[in-house]
C-alpha cells in the first residue's frame, strides 16, 4: 500500500509541476488580450469623429472588445476573434475583465479576407447575460 501511495503522490506533484508552465502560458495569453484591447481604445480615442460617444457608454451594462476579428470567405465564410468583456459593476465603475471567444459562419456569395477591431456596447443586463451564456447573434 505505501508503494501506491509514493506513486500516486509523485504523480499529482508530476502534475502540478507540469501545470504551472501552462497556467503561466495562459496568463501570458491573457494579459496580452487586454493590451491588444486597451491599444484599441487608445487607437479609437485618437480620431473624436469615430470614437464611441460618452451617451452611449454612460448608459452602457458592458462593452466588448474584440481586435483583429478575421473573417474569411468563399462561398462559404467564417469569422474568429478573442477578446474582452468588461463589465459594469453596481456602483457605475467597471470590473475586471472577462476573456471572450467571438465566432460565427455563413454561406452566400461572398470572397474575401479581411481583419476588423469589433468593439460592442451592450446597453441591457438581458444582452449581457446572452453573451456571457455564449447566446449571442
Amino acid at each position: 500500500m505505501g508503494k501506491n501511495r509514493c506513486i500516486w503522490f509523485n504523480f499529482t506533484v508530476l502534475l502540478a509541476v507540469l501545470s504551472f508552465p501552462l497556467a503561466a502560458m495562459a496568463a501570458v495569453e491573457e494579459d496580452a488580450r487586454v493590451a491588444d484591447a486597451v491599444m484599441v481604445l487608445n487607437d479609437l480615442a485618437r480620431i473624436p469623429e469615430k470614437s464611441i460617444p460618452a451617451r452611449l457608454l454612460k448608459n452602457a451594462k458592458a462593452v466588448a472588445i474584440i481586435p483583429d476579428v478575421v473573417k474569411v470567405g468563399f462561398i462559404v465564410g467564417g469569422r474568429f476573434g478573442r477578446g474582452v468583456l468588461l463589465l459594469r459593476k453596481e456602483g457605475g465603475g467597471w470590473g475586471n475583465p472577462y476573456m471572450i471567444t467571438f465566432s460565427g459562419g455563413s454561406v452566400g456569395w461572398q470572397i474575401g479576407a479581411q481583419a476588423t477591431d469589433v468593439i460592442l456596447v451592450f446597453r441591457t443586463r438581458r444582452s449581457v447575460d446572452a453573451i456571457r451564456r455564449g447566446r449571442f447573434t
